[in-house]
């Protein structure tokens, strides 16, 4: 396996924004497993796939090719030619991926695709079974996590909101995702034993980064000094 940074936490936590840093300033590639979550999601709804209808999700899944596509400061996310960089961030389609990703032949589907993607190293994945599923054995593996009132009034910001109502409805969504990947049966929302906590709370996006960047190093130089 290539070099792998496995970083995982809560909506809200700072995932996106600080592995997307990690990623350009380390050179590495950078992949939001959660997005690819939120296409199947956002797709099933779209077809009228049930959660329960499993086989249509698996044939779905397989059939899906999610690209990637890197925009400077941020990435894009295509299937087919079809741009749902858009489509997937909002607080219905961060439902529906959490309402699918239950579903083992979807995480069964999703993994592999993660896994071959992975493979080539030199990665940067976050989601939210990382360093427990994907890659139990990651270079490094964090987990980002910040007080929920803060993770809900970044997640209504990023959704151009942020009033007092907007916040408290967000507080609720966050909640009840929290809830429902706390606890499903497969590949449910933990830190790995071995990972890094990182509370981001009152961290500045840069500090974040720059504390991670100081992580990889470390093992980087461990590795070379051990071979």
């Amino acid at each position: 396996m290539g070099m792998v940074i496995a970083i995982d936490g809560p909506g809200g936590a700072g995932k996106s924004t600080v592995s997307h840093g990690l990623a350009t300033r380390l050179g590495y590639a950078y992949v939001d497993t959660g997005a690819m979550y939120r296409v199947i999601g956002l797709l099933a709804a779209e077809r009228g796939i049930a959660v329960e209808d499993e086989d249509a999700l698996a044939a779905l899944c397989d059939a899906t090719q999610i690209d990637f596509v890197d925009r400077g400061d941020r990435s894009g996310v295509e299937v087919a030619g079809r741009d749902l960089s858009a489509a997937i961030r909002t607080a219905e389609a961060a439902q529906l991926a959490s309402r699918y990703s239950t579903v083992p032949a979807v995480r069964a589907c999703l993994v592999a695709k993660q896994r071959a993607i992975g493979a080539a190293g030199n990665v940067v994945m976050e989601g939210r079974d990382i360093g427990t599923v994907v890659f139990p054995d990651a270079l490094l593996k964090v987990f980002l996590d910040a007080a929920p009132p803060e993770r809900a009034r970044r997640r209504a910001t990023e959704l151009g909101g942020g009033s007092g109502d907007e916040v408290e409805r967000m507080a609720r969504d966050i909640a009840e995702r929290d809830q429902r990947d706390r606890t499903r049966t497969h590949s449910p929302l933990r830190p790995a034993d071995d990972a890094v906590h990182l509370d981001t709370t009152t961290m500045p996006v840069d500090e974040v980064i720059a504390t991670l960047r100081t992580m990889v190093q470390q093992q980087l130089d461990s590795l070379a000094s051990a071979s």
